[in-house]
């Protein structure tokens, strides 16, 4: 029988513990708990004020902050190359998606349409971060619940494409591989690339997914940690503005690759006709946290299915777009070979000289893993954003835990967190 809180108690937005302690403890009422930030499973980052009645939860109240590093701020200070370093230290989980969609938003300001070659490319790369993404969520949780297998199961491919993120941009954990208009740089070598995704997906990838599946999806105690705990019904997920998996998990059938398409979700995406990757969106109606995870691994196998459809497939042809207006750079052979290309790529590269925005306003946004990331553009027309404003799922998404754990045993917090996948850094910002 659920928890439910007497109709004279209310719902406070913030408990001061204090003197709620010296009030309640000595009486025997109810006990506040610190659930974290020096929890493992809140990654030394999240902090939920819990109060109990029994084991039972009361009220939970979410702190945030202790990741705090001024990441948006930043964004007025460098440049709309430059900046691709922050925003991948935003969800440092699947950065390489993150890179992808900044440089979306400042292709939408700067009304670029990127290459058939950087569409592709990109589309890949960002199915790679959705599985990178997923694998850690899906593996912490199982961790957090005590299958330690299921996480080495996640957590050992994603060094597969920590690999090919080295390949494609030198970096392996903050790749910061996009770029106005393309990206940092060509692939080293076409095929190697795609041997190394081919390899990774239908290898070693496939098999763990069938690993972890096969571990958790009949486990006994799996079900019985996640069946019915953390329901989020469809209203109560069109109300509190989830995205992604959480809200596709309460039968929201939303997925920005299918209603607001972009890169290669979108049809013509080579000027020429070209379809868009076929996939499927998985969608529950449960909305507790074990039809999270099922949404997430059935996530990972779509994303799958669509990088098959391209990795045979990368047109030929220049990654970067030479647009009117010097807002990306120069080829090689025009920086070495003309005094015009020298110019132009000082001027990017070196003076911020040549960065021509529109003054307006631009919001672009992209499906992540964990839902919507947005970000919100303002420029002045100088070489450097006015203003950058996120729109993190981590923080919209965060805001259900308390809907979510109230009327649940304390040993539920690890599963309903685990299954929310709050990244700090992005939360914060």
């Amino acid at each position: 029988m659920p928890y439910t809180l007497k109709p004279d108690e209310g719902y406070d937005v913030t408990i001061d513990t204090t003197e709620y302690l010296s009030e309640h403890v000595d009486t025997g009422d109810r006990w506040v708990l610190n659930f974290g930030p020096q929890h493992p499973a809140t990654h030394t980052t999240l902090r939920l004020v819990l109060e109990l009645d029994g084991e039972r939860i009361a009220r939970c109240t979410p702190h945030i902050g202790y990741l705090h590093s001024g990441f948006e701020k930043l964004g007025e200070h460098l440049d709309y190359n430059q900046y691709v370093t922050i925003v991948s230290r935003m969800n440092y989980l699947s950065p390489i998606s993150n890179d992808i969609c900044w440089h979306h938003a400042v292709e939408t300001l700067f009304g670029i349409s990127i290459t058939p070659r950087c569409k592709v490319l990109r589309t890949i790369m960002a199915e790679l971060g959705r599985i990178q993404d997923h694998l850690l969520c899906i593996g912490a949780a199982a961790l957090d619940l005590g299958a330690f297998t299921g996480f080495l199961y996640g957590f050992n491919q994603r060094e597969r494409i920590y690999d090919i993120c080295d390949y494609i941009s030198g970096q392996r954990y903050h790749p910061d591989w996009s770029r106005v208009g393309g990206a940092m740089k060509e692939l080293p070598d076409e095929e190697v690339f795609k041997k190394m995704v081919k390899n990774f997906i239908r290898g070693d990838l496939a098999v763990a997914l069938k690993d972890i599946d096969g571990l958790l999806s009949r486990n006994r105690i799996f079900i019985d940690r996640t069946r019915d705990v953390g329901t989020l019904t469809f209203e109560e997920a069109n109300a509190w503005s989830a995205t992604g998996p959480i809200a596709r998990a309460s039968g929201v059938r939303r997925d920005l690759r299918k209603d607001e398409p972009y890169l290669c979700y979108a049809d013509n995406w080579d000027g020429e006709g070209a379809e868009a990757v076929k996939f499927s969106v998985p969608v529950s109606s449960e909305g507790d946290v074990y039809a999270r995870f099922q949404v997430r691994l059935e996530e990972a196998k779509q994303s799958i299915k669509i990088i098959e459809q391209l990795i045979d497939n990368i047109p030929q042809g220049p990654l970067d777009v030479f647009a009117d207006g010097k807002v990306t750079k120069p080829r090689k052979e025009d920086v070495y070979g003309s005094i015009e290309g020298l110019i132009q790529h000082f001027e990017l590269i070196m003076s911020n000289r040549g960065w021509e925005p529109p003054v307006a306003e631009a919001y672009g946004a992209n499906e992540t893993a964990n839902g919507e990331l947005g970000y919100f553009i303002v420029s002045d027309g100088g070489p450097r954003p006015w203003r950058v404003k996120t729109r993190p799922p981590s923080f919209i998404n965060y805001q259900l835990m308390p809907k979510l754990i109230e009327g649940h045993m304390l040993a539920d917090v690890v599963a309903v967190l685990g299954s929310l996948n709050i990244v700090a850094a992005e939360l914060d910002r």
